[in-house]
């Protein structure tokens, strides 16, 4: 497994999920912001890299934490399932599927748009109670790699209907 250079759930001295306790993220960045934010340090101090760096560090890793879809990416990034640049592939059923949602976007008229947008929320619904038993249970010392993989072929997928909700608001948005 690769492991990146700054674990951020160690950071945060949270256990590794796919869902983080917020209440115990915002707890925690508030505790590491108070130590080590750059205004509670002299002007010297102020402008030492290490603090920069360690400050700039803690509000990624937040920025992380705090979303879902950043965490799961992260997750997986973690355990080297997601390599950078990585040209993943979505499966030929999942697009064959999607292919009428996006070609009902050609059409452009709303009642179309609506029903498109519909059918993409109940897609994302199936797609998610596939894999809510792993995000919602993971535990780190008992998730297997295959597991692993189904959340990230979740995830792709979700970008994609995602990336057609956000053509379905520009066509919402250029019609209205």
């Amino acid at each position: 497994m690769v492991t990146l250079v700054m674990n951020y759930f160690e950071l945060f001295e949270i256990p590794i999920s796919l869902i983080v306790d917020q209440t115990k993220l915002l707890s925690q960045y508030a505790a590491l912001q108070k130590k080590y934010h750059p205004d509670g340090f002299s002007n010297t101090d102020r402008n030492d890299r290490g603090i920069l760096e360690k400050s700039a560090m803690i509000h990624r890793g937040f920025t992380i934490l705090k979303d879902e879809d950043n965490t799961i990416k992260y997750v997986l990034e973690l355990k080297g399932l997601l390599p950078k640049g990585e040209k993943y592939e979505l499966p030929p059923e999942f697009l064959a599927e999607t292919t009428g949602l996006n070609e009902g976007l050609m059409e452009g008229d709303i009642l179309n748009i609506e029903e498109v947008e519909t059918k993409i929320f109940q897609l994302q619904k199936s797609l998610y109670h596939a894999v809510q038993h792993i995000i919602e249970g993971y535990s780190d010392d008992i998730i297997t790699e295959a597991q692993l993989l189904l959340v990230k072929d979740y995830y792709y997928k979700k970008k994609y209907l995602e990336g057609i909700l956000e053509r379905l608001d520009g066509i919402r948005n250029i019609a209205g």
